[in-house]
């Protein structure tokens, strides 16, 4: 599709607004100049035309008696190519000739009289074209009944002209080119400061402002900031724009840093009464069980869950590193679904052990055992009792891979793309275990932070009747061992080839 005018470049648009101007205006100045040659040189030539009319009369009238005599035309002093005639009362040529180089006067023919007819005797001036002469300024006189056609040939006017013409275009074509070659410097030079402040304005373009690690942004240079012109005012404008994001991104990770420390230190002061709310409710139900005290005991130990989340994912917000040690993920997922299936012992739990180099990574055993731990207690609360739930470890080149699957009724597709933000919860439209406590919605926000603390990834597929939850960390070491299988689960599978269904998220 062509570019439409308008959204060409302003260097563009002015150099060819300039080179419309300029050739408009010498196409008027060649034009006002070849009109008044012309005029000037038909002036010119018209005195001539009437001199020699008259000088045509003065020699016809030594003669009266004879109407058809051109014996004026052999006498010297004529212009080569000066044509003559003699007409009668009802302006017919009786007789026409023309003077030569040299020779005496050329009776003109049939063809060239005939252009020569319809010209009154009244002293007007004509333009005739004669075959074989060319064109001709004449004019007709009357005296005494005299009447004389005089004429000279306008080729002088047609050549001067037609040089003049060529001259201009020669010299337009040669000023509009060193023109247009100057007013295109001009235009670049002048346009210089546009193009730095759009090349800032480019650059700030390509900051990931939304990251909220912007530092300092690009600025238009101060020589570019003049108020004094137009480019120098937008410099300026997009300086104090650029001023202002940079505030607005100041305050928002102020804001964010007040906020992380407001959940930190919440979290951090609310740990020690809830401790002390768990004890006192655990020797209360000791003294006397009583169902009251035990949903205290609950509470106070969902509450406790609730707030050590919001503290490990404000200390992860603020980038604060893990404990690091060499950690074996199969004796992490082993033990993680051993605590789930005495958690839920109305699920089917398998482990399948099967790497090809030793599972070994560099992290926190904690944090990493939490994440298997959140992946399986989902499974558990959102699948129906019967739910298969398979933990399973794999090694690849430089990788290890924990997948935890069940052939639950999936998660909703609204749900899937938001299911590792904060808060995100389906209690209406997940299936749960009787009795089951709905969670606050941090569990896979959590596992998620601890994924990408460990310089890993998460990932959930879903369909129903099958869920997996895919966790994929760097190998700490590149040691191969043969496969490792752990038995005494309910039931367990041995070979990759063992089957089980997904899990729900």
């Amino acid at each position: 599709m062509s570019r439409r005018p308008w959204a060409r470049s302003l260097r563009t648009r002015l150099l060819v607004l300039v080179t419309v101007t300029l050739v408009g205006v010498c196409a008027a100045l060649a034009l006002t100049t070849v009109l008044a040659q012309r005029a000037y040189l038909m002036g010119t030539l018209d005195d001539r035309v009437n001199a020699a009319a008259e000088r045509s009369m003065d020699g016809a009238a030594l003669h009266p008696e004879l109407p058809a005599d051109l014996a004026f035309l052999r006498e010297g002093g004529h212009t080569e190519g000066l044509l003559a005639a003699r007409l009668d009362a009802a302006g017919h040529l009786v007789s026409a000739a023309v003077v030569t180089r040299d020779a005496a006067p050329r009776t003109l023919t049939s063809a060239q009289r005939a252009a020569l007819t319809g010209i009154r005797a009244d002293g007007s001036l004509h333009t005739r074209t004669v075959p074989g002469l060319g064109t001709y300024r004449v004019t007709a006189l009357d005296a005494s009944g005299i009447r004389v056609l005089t004429g000279l040939p306008m080729d002088d006017v047609r050549a001067t002209l037609g040089r003049l013409v060529e001259i201009e275009a020669v010299v337009g074509a040669a000023g509009l080119a060193l023109a247009g070659g100057v007013c295109a410097i001009v235009i670049r030079r002048q346009l210089r400061p546009l193009d730095r402040v759009a090349a800032t304005a480019v650059e700030v373009t390509r900051v990931p402002l939304g990251h909220g690690q912007v530092t300092a942004l690009p600025r238009v240079p101060a020589r570019d900031t003049d108020p004094g012109s137009e480019a120098g005012q937008v410099g300026a404008a997009l300086n104090r724009m650029i001023d202002h994001v940079e505030a607005s991104l100041a305050e928002r990770r102020r804001g964010e840093e007040r906020m992380r420390r407001f959940v930190a230190d919440a979290s951090h002061e609310l740990r020690t009464p809830l401790t002390s709310i768990a004890g006192y409710a655990e020797l209360m139900n000791r003294v006397a069980p009583d169902l009251a005290w035990r949903s205290v005991l609950t509470e106070s130990a969902r509450m406790t869950d609730l707030v050590e989340d919001l503290l490990l994912l404000a200390r992860l917000d603020e980038g604060r590193p893990l404990q690091t040690a060499e950690v074996d993920l199969a004796a992490v997922v082993a033990e993680a679904v051993w605590d789930a299936r005495a958690a839920g012992a109305d699920h089917f739990w398998r482990l399948e052990l099967r790497p090809d180099t030793p599972a070994s990574v560099t992290g926190d055993a904690a944090r990493l055992h939490q994440v298997v731990a959140h992946l399986l207690a989902n499974a558990r609360t959102h699948t129906p009792p019967g739910t298969t739930v398979t933990a399973t470890v794999e090694s690849t080149a430089g990788r290890h891979l924990i997948r935890v699957r069940d052939d639950g009724p999936g998660i909703p597709p609204d749900l899937l793309p938001t299911v590792f933000e904060r808060f995100t919860r389906a209690d209406t439209s997940r299936s749960r275990g009787p009795g089951a406590q709905g969670g606050a919605g941090l569990g896979l926000a959590v596992a998620a932070a601890i994924v990408g603390a460990h310089q890993g990834r998460i990932d959930v597929t879903s369909v129903p009747g099958r869920t997996e939850f895919t966790v994929d960390v760097p190998a700490a070491s590149d040691a191969v061992s043969p496969p490792v299988v752990l038995s005494g689960l309910n039931p367990v599978s041995h070979s990759p080839s063992a089957s089980s269904e997904p899990s729900k998220s």
